[in-house]
This record gives C-alpha cells, structure tokens and sequence, in this order.
C-alpha cells in the first residue's frame, strides 16, 4: 500500500494539533491543479524545516476544488486557520512567494481528508530517512517496507495510544506482530466531506431544480445523522435550501426517482403555488450510480418524515 508524506506548513498543524480525537480536515493548496490519490490512503503530515517530522496523518477521501468561502463554511478551523480573512491571507503570500497566479473566482485546490489526527511535540515521528530535501509539496512512500513502514507504524501506534478503540487500520500478522502489512482503511466522513462529496455528486446543481447557484445549495440528509443515518453519499441529495427545508419538514419526498410535493403543505399554509409545479418532477440522479440515493433511505423518508 502507497501513502502519501505531505510537506506540512507549521501554522496549519498548530491550529489543528491541540484538538482532541480525530475529524474531518482541509488540506488546501495554493493551485486547483488537479491532486489525485486512491481514496483511503494514508495521508502523513510532514513539517519543514527546522523541524523535519511527521506530526499527524488522516486518510484521503477526495481532491476538490472550492471557493475559499465556501472552504471556510464547511470546515471552519479544520482549515487550519482562524478565520476566512486568516485563509485568504496566508493563500495570498503562498501565491506570492511562489508566483502562483490566483484564482479570479477565489478558488483553492482541496485535499479532504477523513480521521485526521495529530500529535504532541512529545510524540512526533521522525521524518524518513531518505527523504529529499528539495521537495516541495510531498511523495509517496511504500508502506509495506524500509522507512514508509517505519513512519506508518510509529503513527499507528501513537493514533491508537490515543484512542485505541477507533482506529481499524492494520491487522496483526506473523511477520509483524505488531501491527502487519497496511491495508486501506475506509474512513468514517463527518458533515464537512458529507456536503462536499454530496455537492460534487450532483455537479453542485440542485437534483429537483438544476439551481446551480451554490450559496444556496445544501446536501441533505435523508436520513438524518441524529435519527441513524451515515454521512454517505447514498443517504444525501443536493437541494436548493428552500426545497431542502420542506424535505426535512416533511412536505416533499422522493418515490420512484421522482419528487412528491404533499397536500399538506397547501393545508397547513393555504400556498405552495411554486412548489406543486413540481410535483412529480424527476430528479436528476448522479452521474455515477454507487452516488444515487439508497432505495432503504427513501423509504424510510416517505414512512417517518412525509405529511402526506
């Protein structure tokens, strides 16, 4: 199994290091330059010098591109920063310093990475052995062998001295009792990759509407977390945020790919003229069918949310 060693700016792993457990984080780049990994790959954080250590690692789930604000409305200090004027800042003297031109649309390269931990100064990891200095943003390693086994395994066994009961990377085995050859780790999503991976799905257009514009749109739960549901792909859909509260309320749901706006919304408000126009409209499914909305999840919208 490849892993990834990110150089790792000190401010952004600052911000992050004190938090406790483990979460969704940001890591963004200067460039929307396309970033590719395999989904589930072990994704190290790796400090410049003077320091030269790994200090944390998470799992990448997808590259994205987004506007900052939008960067900062998902992730907040998952970003690495303070604030929205804090993330421009720091993008605009990384552009400068590295004659990146910016984006005009203030868009940013995003690297969402699922179960992101950190580690004290006391625990940090020693950079490899054999890494290049001229580096400039990362490289790959072989975790199965030499100095990525080496790194791997010491983050493994920090992450699990930190919560031993939620980590399920590596499996025991007779050549490494310790912890044995990496597998890929499917990560469980927090509401920060939910939103995006669900936005992406739906070519960021809403799947009853086609509003494309993305202030208002959101990715809605059908099954809520609070009631069951997973932050999955399957269990969302991308709606306008107007049409998004009536699903949560109640008033529409799906059946047969198709959107069903209930008699209650014109009992309970004497209205609903604009939305009844789209009464069984049907909704514009994800271009990748493992992203269409679980069969499962539906039906239990309609039988323990819909009014009817």
């Amino acid at each position: 199994m490849e892993g990834y060693v990110a150089v790792t700016d000190h401010g952004w792993y600052e911000k992050l290091a004190y938090e406790p457990g483990s979460r969704d984080v940001n890591f963004w780049r200067p460039s929307t330059r396309a970033f590719r990994l395999v989904p589930g790959t072990p994704f190290f954080f790796k400090l410049k010098a003077p320091y030269n250590a790994v200090v944390g690692f998470g799992y990448f789930v997808s590259f994205t591109v987004l506007p900052d604000w939008l960067a900062w409305e998902t992730f907040g200090e998952g970003n690495g920063v303070a604030n929205l004027e804090a993330l421009r800042g720091r993008l605009g003297a990384i552009q400068k310093g590295a004659r990146i031109a910016a984006d005009p649309a203030g868009r940013i390269g995003c690297c969402l990475l699922a179960e992101a931990r950190f580690f004290g100064v006391n625990q940090w990891v020693k950079a490899p052995t054999d890494w290049k200095p001229r580096t400039q943003t990362g490289a790959g390693y072989d975790l199965s062998k030499g100095e990525g086994l080496r790194v791997w395994q010491e983050c493994i066994e920090r992450a699990r001295a930190m919560a031993p009961n939620l980590l399920e990377a590596a499996e025991p085995s007779s050549d490494e009792p310790r912890y044995g050859e990496p597998t890929l780790h499917r990560p469980r999503l927090g509401q920060g990759i939910f939103r995006i991976q669900v936005l992406d799905a739906y070519d960021r257009a809403c799947a009853v509407t086609g509003e494309h514009s993305l202030p208002v749109l959101e990715a809605a739960h059908i099954k809520p977390y609070s009631r069951g549901g997973i932050h999955e792909v399957p269990n969302g859909i991308t709606l306008r945020s107007d049409v998004h509260r009536l699903f949560d309320r109640g008033y529409v749901t799906v059946d047969d790919n198709r959107l069903i706006v209930g008699k209650r919304l014109r009992d309970d408000f004497a209205n609903g003229r604009s939305y009844y126009s789209l009464h069984g409209k049907p909704i514009q499914l994800p271009g990748d069918p493992t992203s269409w909305p679980a069969a499962a999840a539906i039906q239990w919208h309609r039988e323990h949310v819909f009014l009817g």
